[in-house]
């Protein structure tokens, strides 16, 4: 009997390992076809920062391109070329934000219409519906950011990244988006309502503002200097530009990992325990 069961353990295992998987592409499937029923919502993640990239570019990008001093990347000698070079890494990131607040009004739709309470009744990996949102909005993540480089490429943007670096600049791209897509489904799942979920990660979009992105932390006001150097995305700002124009990383990319690998490792235990915790009784 003893033999029996050591070697039964490890097939149900691996079948319950291949259940999961095969269900997390269901899930997968899903979103996709809601990402291709609904393509207004993957034109928002597109459009909010190219609004924002030609806003700075092309109404203060003369003025402050002009401000940069030690800021501007190599070769750049100031005005709104050296500004778009300066600010296409922050643009990019509010493309990966906007996606994963769209990930926390998908994940509260699903809460409060009852398609989750069904998904309990089902014969269905409970891990494979979280998956399921968060492989999505990284697809969705990719295209935004596609079509935000290509738009910043359009107004000016000039890297200087070899392969090697673009390749590293797409591993940070997808760390971040990692990140705070958990966390929005986090946030997801805590709300209460729909339109409490897509307020929720708003903060997110303030962090590219209130750091290096727009403007060298030195400029700013002592307090906000403070706060801009230490938030990560500041860290995860420079590491991109340092990629793609070549300007200083330093320590950067380490904090960087750290950041995403501890939100990331974070926002997925919160974001699991808040899935499998029953519903309450009305």
């Amino acid at each position: 009997m003893s033999t029996i069961t050591a070697t039964a353990s490890p097939v149900i295992t691996a079948d319950a390992r291949s259940h999961a998987f095969a269900h997390a592409r269901i899930m997968l499937r899903r979103n996709l076809k809601h990402m291709q029923r609904y393509p207004s919502l993957t034109l928002m993640v597109m459009l909010m920062p190219i609004v924002f990239l030609l806003l700075f570019v092309y109404v203060f990008g003369g003025t402050l391109g002009s401000g940069l001093g030690g800021g501007m990347p190599a070769g750049m000698h100031g005005g709104r070329s050296a500004y778009a070079d300066y600010v296409a890494p922050a643009i990019i990131l509010m493309a990966v934000v906007a996606a994963a607040q769209g990930t926390a009004i998908a994940v509260a739709q699903d809460m409060t219409e009852g398609i989750i309470a069904r998904f309990r009744t089902m014969a269905v990996a409970r891990s494979s519906v979280l998956t399921g949102h968060v492989v999505g909005a990284t697809i969705q993540t990719l295209i935004g950011v596609v079509a935000v480089t290509g738009a910043a490429l359009a107004v000016g943007f000039r890297p200087h990244a070899n392969v090697a670096e673009w390749f590293a600049a797409l591993g940070v791209i997808l760390m971040l988006t990692c990140a705070v897509t958990w966390l929005c489904v986090g946030l997801g799942l805590s709300a209460k309502s729909v339109e409490t979920a897509s307020n929720s990660p708003m903060f997110l979009m303030l962090l590219p503002f209130l750091g290096s992105g727009f403007v060298p932390t030195s400029s700013l006001p002592t307090v906000v200097r403070w706060f801009a150097e230490y938030q990560p995305f500041t860290a995860v700002n420079e590491t991109l530009r340092g990629l793609l124009t070549g300007t200083k990383i330093g320590d950067n990319l380490v904090i960087t990992i750290a950041w995403c690998v501890g939100v990331t490792l974070v926002s997925y235990v919160w974001s699991r325990r808040l899935y499998e915790r029953e519903p309450k009784a009305k």
